[in-house]
């Protein structure tokens, strides 16, 4: 095995790669680009019509260019067997790129067009990230969305990044016709930084058209160079018409590239109609003419964007010199933030095509999307693609890009930032198991967000940005919930709130709740506002079962969600067989979505079939991950079904992050007993707040886990907190006096025999004499409030029977 040979990294290479810096390894002679991903053309065929393996050049460059691997930035790609790679490498010093970062030029292209541009997901959930889409362009919430705090990067000075030396290394000059290596030097010449291709006779030049002074369009001084990336030099200016204000100027690096050229064209159309706070601002598109043909030469120029991209932020190491991911939360924010963006790109018919953390910068507080380079119209069949292997759908060759395909690139991205796994090979497509990586264990909504965006079927997975984030954020509440205790409660777009709380009922605790009551009380999806028989359903007042069954039936209008108003209120007559009918017929037609699959999960438990309900409701879980409402699903499910430690882990997911379940804190208590862990029930039904209707029904939950724990080894301990804790409840005599006479009995059982000095239980020593007097108290009590002879009868025998033994 080899060593990694790049500074700082202690890594050793395995199959290609080093197994820590997850880079190829430095060659002493590179015969092809590093940094770069495979190229592919026309969906596997080659439409250059160059010779084989040869490829067209990488991604235009957005916003700035990329920072690159072995301390350059964006080489071009060329061949057909190099690599792409999430994370920075250290800069050398001759490359000074501290105030800037600098996009990608990592991509490989592709030909093919967007077949599947914009289409639904048809168990994604549509409605509700329609709504988002049209409120997604207009409004933005600051980093960390009110969730978390992420820490700031400086803005960095432009005038600390300009290159003293701008040249492109000869190990990054190719070709951009065959690929084949140019401008090398020889005899220990240096190479000729303009040419011609011995190969095929085509030209090149890496020598930047503009130099210090250079006053370009009579507005745009030129400071110098502030990187070469994979399509062009990246000059740093002011702009003398506005302020002095710093400016980025971007031109082609080898102007005999005409897939490159056509690129920059296609990126300036793009720029000029893009206005999203989220995304690099493109100024004005200027021409100069080149210094030794005079031929006009074109420049884009746009802001300049100082600070880190995320590549470069997600390549800090720990203590031992590994690779250390961001942490979850501010992963998700980052995501997040940057989601708007790619759905104000679709809502414009345009696809980003090559998303990743190279092309995302922070700058202080605010996420920039860069390198607008890959973007395309949804319906473009002919201009090339790009892609970066480890980040693209694998339907991409076949198929050609989509929504769908982008928002796999931003899972992909988000799961590169938050932990390590081999990205490019063994999990190119596919998510490592949980084995390999326990932040997966910890978070199971984490991973069914990966899961669901990264689907092998484009179809199983978000259809829309907006739909994706709304999932984010509930998982990123969980997150963070889980991390301060903190519940992060918030009103779903996609569930009402809990229809009425089931297991909190004091008279049948510690019982699992009826299925059937369980499904009248779960969430129900909310109704979709623009649909036609929206207004008719929020007028509709019918209470009886039957006859809104009848008044559904003769709506006058059909639409989707009559359908399903129609299922529910089956499930809810007891009719479960008729509505799982409607929704087999409903389920044919273009509309149907994923609530099909969740009132299937209702009739189930209306029938009492556990496993099928449990499946149903697991569907649901990976397809919402990050509602509550999906979640406390499956957690009754799967309690009713005899897994209490699965349920008990689901309930407590729900709890913790939204106060608003109650059912969740009783499902809690209740499997926490089920499992023997006392206190941990004790702590569920204590958690919840004085503030909630459901106060007093937890405080008796917590008094019933005391009791269950009188039989464990610190009995005492429990009974005398149960006494305690019933004493300070505002219950009725009758109550207080039946579960004063429970918890009595038990110690009066623990005490015959075994003494428990320094105990007592509602005022009593823990001795048989002393307990039965209260026992006998307590009976007495109880006959005096009972109305009825025969039962105060019994009371007072009772009272009788358990009364001490006097003598006198």
């Amino acid at each position: 095995m080899t060593k990694c040979m790049r500074p700082g990294c202690g890594g050793t290479i395995l199959d290609g790669f080093c197994d820590e810096c997850g880079l190829a390894p430095v060659p002493s002679v590179p015969l092809t680009p590093t940094g770069q991903s495979t190229s592919l053309a026309g969906w596997g065929t080659n439409p250059t019509g160059r010779g084989p393996g040869s490829t067209p050049a990488t991604s235009a460059l957005g916003g700035q260019a990329g920072a690159a691997n072995n301390g350059a930035s964006g080489t071009q790609t060329s061949g057909s067997s190099s690599y792409s790679s999430p994370y920075s490498t250290p800069l050398s010093a001759s490359t000074p790129q501290s105030g800037i970062y600098l996009g990608s030029g990592q991509s490989g292209t592709v030909n093919g067009g967007s077949s599947r541009s914009g289409r639904q997901s048809r168990r994604g959930s549509s409605r509700s990230s329609s709504r988002s889409t049209r409120t997604a362009r207009s409004s933005r919430g600051r980093l960390g969305a009110g969730l978390v705090s992420i820490p700031q990067v400086p803005y960095r000075d432009p005038s600390t990044a300009v290159m003293s030396d701008p040249q492109v290394p000869e190990r990054e000059r190719f070709c951009s016709n065959c690929g084949q290596p140019v401008g090398r030097g020889k005899d220990n010449a240096p190479g000729r930084t303009e040419g011609f291709c011995k190969q095929c006779g085509t030209a090149y030049s890496f020598t930047p058209k503009l130099v210090p002074g250079d006053l370009v369009a009579g507005q745009y001084e030129v400071l110098g160079c502030l990187a070469h990336g994979g399509l062009g030099w990246i000059y740093l200016a002011r702009d003398r018409n506005v302020s002095d204000r710093w400016v980025v100027l971007k031109g082609l690096l080898d102007t005999g590239d005409a897939d490159a050229m056509a690129a920059a064209v296609a990126e300036r159309q793009f720029l000029a109609t893009v206005e999203h706070p989220n995304i690099v601002k493109i100024f004005n598109f200027v021409k100069h003419p080149d210094p030794k043909t005079h031929e006009p030469v074109g420049y884009i120029v746009m802001e300049y964007v100082g600070g880190a991209s995320l590549k470069e932020l997600r390549s800090q190491r720990d203590a031992v010199g590994a690779l250390q991911p961001l942490p979850l939360a501010q992963g998700l924010a980052y995501i997040l933030e940057i989601l708007p963006a790619m759905g104000y790109l679709h809502g414009m018919d345009l696809l980003y095509c090559d998303f990743k953390p190279d092309n995302m910068i922070q700058t202080e507080e605010q996420l920039k999307l860069i390198d607008l380079g890959a973007v395309r119209h949804m319906d473009d069949e002919e201009s090339a693609g790009f892609k970066t292997d480890g980040y693209c759908a694998p339907e991409l060759e076949t198929e050609g890009a989509s929504i769908e395909s982008d928002l796999f690139t931003v899972a992909r991205t988000l799961a590169l930032l938050t932990f390590n796994f081999d990205y490019r090979s063994t999990y190119r497509y596919t998510l490592p198991p949980d084995s390999e990586v326990p932040l997966l264990a910890m978070f199971p909504s984490y991973r069914r967000l990966l899961e669901r965006a990264t689907a092998t079927d484009p179809n199983e997975r978000f259809g829309s940005a907006s739909e994706m984030a709304e999932q984010v954020t509930g998982v990123l509440r969980e997150v963070v919930a889980a991390q301060d205790g903190m519940p992060r409660p918030a009103i779903s777009t996609v569930f009402s709130g809990e229809r009425q709380a089931f297991g909190t009922d004091p008279a049948q605790w510690p019982a699992i709740p009826d299925p059937v009551v369980i499904a009248m009380g779960l969430p129900v999806p909310v109704v979709d506002p623009t649909d036609p028989a929206a207004g008719f359903l929020a007028t509709t007042t019918v209470a009886d079962p039957n006859q809104l069954i009848a008044t559904l039936t003769n709506a006058p209008v059909s639409s989707p969600e009559v359908t399903l108003a129609l299922a529910r209120t089956l499930i809810e007559a007891g009719r479960s067989t008729t509505a799982l009918q409607h929704l087999a017929e409903f389920e044919e037609s273009e509309d149907a979505d994923w609530r099909i699959t969740w009132y299937r999960g209702l009739a189930a438990l209306t029938q009492r079939d556990m496993a099928t309900a449990r499946a149903h409701f697991d569907t649901i879980f990976g397809m919402l991950p990050g509602e509550s409402a999906a979640k406390l699903a499956l957690a009754a499910a799967t309690e009713c079904a005899g897994d209490p430690e699965t349920a008990a882990r689901l309930y407590e997911q729900v709890w913790r992050t939204d106060n608003g379940f109650a059912s969740a804190a009783f499902g809690l208590v209740r499997t926490k007993l089920q499992t023997r862990d006392v206190d941990g029930a004790i702590g569920a039904a204590e958690s919840v707040p004085a503030t909630s209707s459901h106060h007093v029904a937890a405080q008796l939950a917590a008094f019933g886990a005391q009791l269950v724990g009188g039989s464990g080894q610190r009995s005492a301990q429990y009974l005398q907190a149960a006494g305690d804790r019933l004493t300070a409840l505002p219950l009725d005599p009758e109550a207080k006096a039946w579960r004063s006479i429970a918890v009595l009995d038990a110690a009066r059982e623990l005490a015959n025999g075994r003494p428990q000095n320094g105990f007592t239980v509602l005022g009593c020593r823990f001795a048989d004499r002393d307990l039965r007097r209260e026992l006998e108290a307590q009976y007495r009590t109880l006959a005096r409030l009972s109305s009825d002879k025969l039962t105060r009868r019994d009371l007072v025998n009772q009272a009788n029977a358990v009364r001490p033994v006097s003598w006198v």
